[in-house]
């Protein structure tokens, strides 16, 4: 290369006396010095040299390679699951409807149990483990809850269920250290549901007893509701209860494949018109249930079925004239709105509505019930004088919407529902100062505070709810003296641990036994992370 022989020259840039005896540069008076001679050569050689190189390997300035960009499709408004695309579909278009359901457990392949959970929930003889082993808290950091439906309404409804939410409200209510108590009874409930679920995925009103593999006395079958509306409701209950402690059928854990078998349950009982079961109430708890889970989960395979039954919810909403208002069991009696079916109804809505569905005009009517019963069942009374630290009121168990008769026992067991009504209150738009809301719940306090168990657990479920949307001052006479209450008499026995004894309960229907009462003592539990506060801070 000439790079080479350049400097195999280098000897002659020493300047040397006969260099300077060529014609031309005597002739010019003048010798060009040899060093100056030997500079420009090489100088010469050295641009050869690069114009070679760069011939051979051209400069490539960056970038060096041009993409032609891509075009982003936009994201759904609702949360779609998309297959990947295949060789003839290089673009992928989200259709406007979601797909047909089909089987969580057909399309997820997700290990049940992360090794933390199993380390918390197993041992090596096969048992459950530690009964008292938090296992919720493994799941920490997960994002679902940050993400869900069209906008940040599920994400602010259900947020404080798991993740940093979930902590931040252990923390809030419970302190800094617990108790713990109310997180380790949770978890014996969820265990109990587990082992006592049928292999179809339902929870069976008087054969659940039948799937528990525990050794000695068995618990005693519900002997109300025992049909197929009775299980239906029962198993909704128990996804609430899950759902309620951060547990969905899509993210990873000991409870994923106990919600998703219920799941599948719950949506291949459906019928073609979106009914579950044949009435009005059981219809609304998995409505509800289907509502959260898919909020919760984004899986679009939820959405089809949930919202078919939230428009049976909407078609068989009580109508007086353009005006929707509650609820009755059945169509046969559209005047008659019942404050029990209505509640449930009622909150089905605001799940889906959290969740993204389409809910109508359905929240509105029952804004237009909730006034009319109050005032039907409030004689005399005018909301804007009331006062909110002193003054009391109740709520109908039944309105009748054509004659404005009302059925109502203050301070009953049973029959007086301001419980509620002042739930009903929190998400139909009520402030935290409504007098109509405080008066209610000054009520629920005098007459309906939970001091020992057995008690009203129905009441004892809603009161919790309303007392936390209302804040630390009303919420603490309850939070810790509730949670006490519960672990207390949680059973700790057998077939039987992790539940309640439902004698003694007294609420309309608490025959449907053991599953029901430890449904509705676990949603209390859960208070504190089932809905964030939409009212207090």
């Amino acid at each position: 290369m000439r790079h080479h022989d350049s400097t195999s020259d280098t000897s002659a840039e020493s300047p040397a006396p006969e260099q300077h005896s060529h014609p031309q540069e005597a002739s010019s008076g003048r010798a060009v010095p040899a060093w100056l001679l030997s500079g420009v050569v090489h100088g010469v050689a050295l641009a050869l040299m690069a114009l070679i190189v760069q011939a051979s390997h051209p400069i490539i300035d960056e970038p060096a390679i041009t993409v032609s960009p891509q075009p982003i499709t936009p994201l759904p408004q609702q949360p779609t699951t998309i297959d990947p695309p295949t060789a003839t579909s290089p673009t992928m278009e989200v259709p406007e409807e979601a797909p047909e359901y089909s089987p969580p457990s057909e399309l997820t392949a997700i290990d049940e149990t992360t090794d933390r959970e199993s380390e918390l929930t197993s041992s090596e003889d096969g048992s459950e483990g530690e009964p008292t082993a938090v296992a919720d808290s493994a799941l920490a950091t997960d994002g679902f809850a940050m993400a869900i439906g069209s906008g940040a309404n599920a994400a602010g409804l259900y947020s404080a269920r798991r993740g940093p939410g979930k902590q931040t409200s252990r923390r809030k209510w419970d302190g800094p250290n617990g108790p713990h108590g109310r997180d380790n009874t949770i978890d014996a409930a969820l265990r109990w549901f587990k082992k006592h679920q049928s292999p179809n995925g339902q929870w069976d009103v008087d054969g659940y007893q039948a799937n528990c593999q525990d050794a000695g006395a068995k618990c005693e079958p519900g002997t109300a509701h025992t049909g197929a509306d009775g299980d239906l409701a029962c198993t909704a209950y128990a996804v609430l209860c899950y759902l309620g402690a951060g547990h969905d059928h899509r993210t990873p854990g000991k409870y994923r494949k106990t919600v998703q078998a219920a799941l599948d349950y719950l949506v291949a009982a459906q019928k073609a018109d979106g009914l579950w079961g044949t009435r009005n109430y059981e219809h609304a708890i998995v409505a509800m249930a289907l509502a959260e889970a898919y909020g919760m989960s984004t899986d679009s395979r939820l959405r089809e079925p949930a919202q078919k039954g939230i428009a049976i919810i909407l078609a068989r909403q009580a109508k007086d004239g353009a005006y929707g208002l509650g609820w009755d069991y059945g169509a046969a009696n559209p005047a008659r709105n019942d404050a029990s079916v209505s509640g449930w109804n009622i909150m089905a809505l605001k799940s889906a509505k959290a969740s993204g569905l389409d809910v109508g005009t359905g929240l509105e009517g029952s804004a237009t019930y909730l006034d009319r019963a109050w005032k039907a069942a409030n004689p005399g009374l005018d909301a804007a004088k009331l006062d909110p630290y002193k003054a009391t009121s109740v709520f109908p168990y039944v309105w009748n919407s054509q004659d404005g008769s009302v059925q109502v026992e203050p301070g009953a067991k049973q029959h007086d529902l301001s419980c509620v009504g002042a739930l009903c209150a929190v998400f139909l738009g009520h402030q935290a100062d409504d007098p109509v809301l405080n008066s209610l719940a000054n009520h629920i306090d005098k007459t309906q505070y939970p001091t020992a168990y057995p008690t009203n657990t129905y009441y004892l479920y809603y009161n919790s709810m309303v007392m936390f949307q209302l804040g630390a001052a009303r919420f603490t006479k309850w939070n810790l003296p509730v949670v006490e209450l519960l672990t207390k008499a949680q059973r700790t026995d057998g077939c039987h641990q992790g539940s309640w004894d439902y004698t003694g309960t007294v609420f309309h229907g608490h025959e449907t036994g053991r599953l029901l009462s430890t449904a509705y003592s676990c949603l209390t539990l859960e208070v504190i992370y089932r809905n964030t506060q939409v009212l207090a801070n």
